[in-house]
């Protein structure tokens, strides 16, 4: 069995790949820090974007790692341009996995991209890796672990969040949320 952890990074004032950290979210940034604190890690991946680095800066230098991006973490992009009805796209983007939207990504390429994130570590044999991404893309992952996965959980997701997912085959991956910030709205 092999230990991956997926964190969401914390509250940030929008959602562009500048936004920063909100007063509060900076706050939140020391919380999985403490949390990881007697957890083992071999190394910490994240998204490109301010708000997933800003989030692991202060556990990365707790655990004295250095932070190595991959694009494959970033957040999906539903639509290029704004959609009135974004909430109703991506509720359905859920169900109908290849449903696209203007200039957009379907969840299932998104699936896809962090999936093979996954996987190459998988295949390097590293083990206790720390990925820090977004919720729609988060909760993906968990979705090819476990199909019942949804909506529904992605609408549950809170800034932090952590899960834990636990390889032991391609046909046998488990996940489980394992914290949740104490300062998250």
């Amino acid at each position: 069995m092999k230990t991956y952890y997926i964190v969401r990074h914390c509250q940030a004032d929008g959602q562009s790949k500048d936004a920063a950290l909100t007063p509060q979210g900076i706050t939140q940034s020391h919380e999985p820090a403490q949390f990881f604190s007697g957890i083992h890690l071999n190394q910490i991946i994240s998204s490109p974007y301010n708000r997933a680095i800003q989030t692991t800066k202060p556990l990365a230098h707790a655990k004295q790692l250095e932070i190595t991006i991959d694009q494959r973490l970033s957040e999906r992009v539903l639509s290029s341009k704004p959609i009135d009805n974004w909430y109703e796209k991506l509720k359905l983007s859920f169900t109908n996995l290849h449903m696209t939207c203007e200039g957009g990504e379907s969840s299932q390429e998104a699936m896809n991209r962090i999936v093979e994130a996954l996987y190459e570590q998988i295949k390097l044999e590293k083990d206790h890796t720390l990925f820090v991404t977004h919720g729609n893309i988060m909760s993906l992952l968990l979705k090819h672990a476990d199909p019942t996965i949804g909506f529904e959980e992605w609408e549950k997701l809170s800034n932090p969040d952590v899960y834990i997912l636990k390889y032991f085959s391609p046909d046998h991956i488990e996940t489980k949320r394992i914290w949740q910030s104490k300062t998250a709205e």
